[in-house]
């Protein structure tokens, strides 16, 4: 399968490494990345890349993996920071990564997520309590956010697929590596049912200083932040001060003075963080910023948002609520969509839009509170 021009220039600029002004500047280029590399190595030097950058650029080697994993499946895809449809809570972190390499349905990105994080060893309540307020958020509609883990992570993922809701996987290592070994098999869950997110290109294993990059991603993706049990000296105490810092909301759950794994959260407390005793505190206090992120999803959509009330009383029209003057697609995907779950391929055939299109538009939806979706399957909410 041929790589369009412009991916192509993307991946040289991903794999070239190193300093990173440079490399947005040529991305973002008014002519497009593959015109703004059109003029080779001359080029890219007057652009600011150095010798080592411009090497890895022109190996072609180098790029072959990430090729073959792009092509390897459906499903694949490299957004990098120039493209529209790079999440828009992302973009406003400090360094946003160039690009991002994902598998799944990359509109998920946008969906409303909260970052579960803890620790790698934690407390068998600690487990139990992540997997009920993760499952209690992918019920609420929330996607599930955290970097697969051992430990607090994994359970956060898992509940929240067991519960039908989404989640968010974002990993310090090429995206075809499952890290650590134990979670191999949730790694391919997550590629099958939810979202794979990795800055990094396929074949780069896990090396400790990328974790923290990785961290930010987590902070960067989620509206806010839940710790549930972490140490003095914690990875989720980077994620919680990342999204402190780009203004995020951060949420901690106290434990016993006894409890090594509750001393992490007890700093956070101390520092400002927000004390919770249930999921629906969390909840609670980011829907209001939930609302805010639909908005910016409908500005790129350009699709209309409408009152919940007058969705659920006109659920049963064959017509989608004020849509039909608006946009004629999304009056097609309404009449697709019937009351009993239906698949992608089903609604793509029945509607005969694409489907990045109709993701798109099943995303707008489910915000919207129209639609709601469960491993996969799309239904009018009733």
């Amino acid at each position: 399968m041929d790589i369009a021009p412009d991916l192509q220039a993307l991946l040289r600029l991903v794999h070239a490494g190193g300093a990173t002004a440079p490399r947005r500047a040529l991305l973002s280029a008014p002519v497009g990345p593959a015109a703004a590399l059109a003029g080779g190595p001359p080029a890219w030097r007057a652009a600011g890349l150095d010798a080592r950058q411009c090497a890895a650029m022109a190996d072609e080697a180098v790029l072959a993996p990430s090729r073959a994993w792009l092509t390897g499946a459906p499903g694949r895809h490299l957004i990098g920071w120039h493209d529209p449809d790079y999440p828009v809570l992302l973009r406003r972190m400090t360094a946003p990564p160039l690009a991002l390499f994902v598998e799944g349905d990359p509109c998920r990105l946008w969906r409303a997520g909260i970052a579960v994080v803890g620790s790698r060893a934690p407390t068998a309540g600690g487990r139990d309590t992540a997997a009920a307020f993760a499952r209690h958020f992918a019920g609420a509609g929330f996607s599930v956010v955290s970097g697969l883990a051992s430990g607090i992570d994994a359970a956060a993922h898992i509940a929240a697929l067991d519960a039908g809701g989404d989640t968010v996987a974002v990993l310090g290592c090429g995206i075809d590596i499952a890290y650590p070994r134990s979670n191999l098999r949730l790694h391919a869950r997550i590629a099958a049912e939810g979202t794979l997110v990795s800055e990094y290109p396929p074949g780069t294993p896990a090396r400790r200083e990328q974790f923290p990059s990785r961290n930010r991603i987590v902070a960067g993706l989620a509206l806010g932040t839940l710790v549930v049990e972490a140490a003095q000296r914690s990875g989720a105490l980077i994620t919680a001060r990342l999204a402190a810092d780009a203004g995020r909301e951060v949420f901690a759950i106290p434990g016993s003075i006894h409890n090594p794994m509750a001393r992490g959260c007890h700093r956070l407390l101390r520092d400002g963080a927000t004390l919770v005793e249930s999921p629906d505190e969390v909840t609670a206090a980011l829907g209001p910023i939930a609302a805010g992120l639909a908005d910016a999803l409908q500005g790129r959509l350009h699709a209309p948002i409408q009152e919940a009330d007058t969705i659920l009383n006109t659920a049963d029209s064959d017509a989608a609520p004020g849509i039909d003057d608006v946009d004629p697609d999304y009056n097609r995907l309404w009449k697709a969509i019937g009351h009993d779950p239906t698949g992608m391929d089903d609604l793509v055939s029945r509607s005969g839009l694409t489907v990045a299109k109709a993701s798109a538009m099943l995303l707008s939806m489910e915000l919207d509170g129209r639609v709601t979706s469960a491993h996969g399957r799309y239904s009018r909410k009733s």
